[in-house]
């Protein structure tokens, strides 16, 4: 077993976590602040919409310019089948 620690990232300290705050940073900019939610429901709707676009169709250059869909399926299929 390998041995693993938990790390402390301070917070306001986005550098420790790039991938979640790039993350982060597109969701406002491609979403949060263009849209205005009349409801609850409404926001659920559009966010939920935007989340499949996100991770079907849209290609990722952290994915060799695949869809994380697509990436999924490629390392599920490349994956040794256990016994």
């Amino acid at each position: 077993m390998a041995d693993t620690t938990t790390t402390y990232i301070e917070p306001g300290s986005p550098w420790e976590n790039p991938f979640v705050e790039s993350f982060n940073g597109r969701v406002r900019d491609e979403l949060l602040n263009i849209e205005e939610f009349a409801t609850r429901l409404e926001a659920q709707v559009v966010v939920e919409a935007w989340r499949t676009e996100y991770n079907t169709y849209r290609p990722h250059s952290s994915l060799g310019g695949l869809t994380p869909a697509e990436y999924a399926k490629k390392w599920t299929t490349n994956q040794p089948s256990l016994p």
